[in-house]
Parts: C-alpha cells; sequence; structure tokens
C-alpha cells in the first residue's frame, strides 16, 4: 500500500486539517496520523473503511492510485461514491483536450482513471467546444460509416449513465470491450444494460451490462484524418449519410 500515506497527507491538505483537527474528525489519535502518513505503519482495514467513509471515496482509489496530482475537482460523484477522474488544465487553467492515440488505444481501459497515464497523452485546445470535459478516441473498423476508421470522435464526459440520450453516439469503455463507438439506447431500467447498435447494419446490436460501463462520452465532433473518395461525395451518399443521422440533424434543429 505505498500510495496510501502519500494520499492520506494529500486528502488531509485539500480539506485543509491539520492532522489533530483531522485525527477528531476520524476519532483517531493525532500521532496514528502521523504514523500512517510519515510511512512508519500501515492503516489496517477497519482504518481504511474509516477513510473511505469519511472521504466517499472506494478504498482500491485509496490504496491503488496516487492521488498527490489531483485536485478536489479531479473527482466525480456518482452516485454516494466519487471516483478518481484525472484531467488536465492548462496555464490559463482551461480545460484541454487528451488524445488518446490509436496504437495505444487499447491501454487505455488499463490506464483510464491513472493520473500519470492521462497526464503523458498529447493535448489540444478547440475553443469551439461547449462547456464539459472533453477527450479525443481513435476509431477502428467500419461499424460506424461514414466515420472513417481512424477517425478521432471528440466527445463529452457524462457522468450519469441513466442519462444516456436514446438514439445518440456515445465513446463507451467498457470492462470486456475496451473503447467502442456506438449509437446507444437505454434499457436501464427493464434489463439493466445499454443497447449498443452500429450505423452499418451488418453488425448486430448488442447488450452491455450496467455495471461493465466504466465511461460513457457523448458525441460531439468528428475529426476525419483521411480524403474522402470521389464516390463517397456523391449526392446520393450525402442524401445516404443525413438519413443514417437524423437524430442528430433533428437535435441541432431543436438547439437552433
Amino acid at each position: 500500500m505505498k500510495n496510501i500515506q502519500a494520499n492520506i497527507k494529500h486528502l488531509r491538505s485539500l480539506r485543509q486539517f491539520s492532522q489533530e483537527r483531522f485525527a477528531d474528525e476520524l476519532g483517531w489519535s493525532r500521532s496514528m496520523v502521523g504514523s500512517y502518513e510519515e510511512g512508519r505503519s500501515e492503516p489496517p482495514i477497519d482504518r481504511l473503511i474509516d477513510l473511505s467513509n469519511f472521504f466517499n471515496l472506494p478504498i482500491d482509489i485509496l490504496v491503488k492510485n496516487d492521488l498527490r496530482k489531483a485536485t478536489d475537482s479531479s473527482f466525480i460523484q456518482i452516485g454516494s461514491q466519487r471516483v478518481l477522474f484525472p484531467i488536465t488544465v492548462s496555464e490559463d487553467n482551461e480545460d484541454l483536450i487528451e488524445i488518446v492515440p490509436a496504437q495505444a488505444s487499447a491501454g487505455y481501459l488499463a490506464g483510464y482513471a491513472d493520473p500519470e497515464y492521462i497526464e503523458q497523452l498529447q493535448k489540444i485546445k478547440l475553443p469551439f467546444l461547449p462547456t464539459g470535459t472533453h477527450r479525443a478516441f481513435p476509431i477502428k473498423g467500419d461499424s460506424m460509416l461514414p466515420v472513417k476508421s481512424g477517425s478521432f470522435i471528440v466527445a463529452k464526459y457524462v457522468e450519469d449513465v441513466s442519462d444516456v440520450k436514446n438514439g445518440r453516439t456515445y465513446i463507451v469503455l467498457t470492462k470486456n470491450d475496451g473503447l467502442v463507438y456506438k449509437r446507444v439506447y437505454n434499457f436501464i431500467e427493464a434489463r439493466q444494460a445499454l443497447q449498443l447498435s452500429s450505423d452499418n447494419k451488418t453488425y448486430e446490436p448488442y447488450d452491455v451490462a450496467i455495471a461493465d460501463v466504466l465511461e460513457l462520452w457523448e458525441f460531439t465532433c468528428c475529426i476525419n484524418t483521411q480524403e474522402y473518395d470521389e464516390k463517397e461525395l456523391k449526392m446520393s451518399s450525402i442524401m445516404s449519410m443525413f438519413q443514417d443521422l437524423k437524430v442528430e440533424l433533428e437535435a441541432v434543429q431543436k438547439m437552433g
């Protein structure tokens, strides 16, 4: 539990508590707090439970992650628990968009909650984006045509999975499949699942249990990295594209 001593000190500092005040809040002794922060001893499970309840953070987050680079805004509320959500900001305190590279997208499943992993990602600024935390994800395959393989989807983080809008497209991070880009339908009430559907109808829709959904990001814009072929720019193709994306178009008209 090499992270716990630094995490206790950092989280206490975020609350601006002295060791004595922190000990009083937890019902510990001040010497116990000092011992844990200095690494002279490790908190047993009952003390870890105290910390989890006090900071409203899961025990595995406290033990497995180095939280020293996180500020209070680096945590998000999910139900009654707050979980680590690392973001990066510029020197002007502007949110930056982290780019998940195609060659490293498989590693996102292991690193999505790790501040060090997020920090090493390349970053860009897109001033036209709406408010919220955004990230850019690489797209592979042909399941979401006309979005080309090799494109990047810039998407906005969705804090509550139950807020999913039927028929909109999302980047979904799941325990078993990693990152996928699909059109999503809410079946949480009916069967505790989201249905993920491809725009390329040769692929069958499938369910993902809510318990297996780690992150959900709503489509904001697409950055195409390849030139379109002449045949793809024919009017029939464009009309077909608009028809397939009618849900997004209707949403834009409502906003206008």
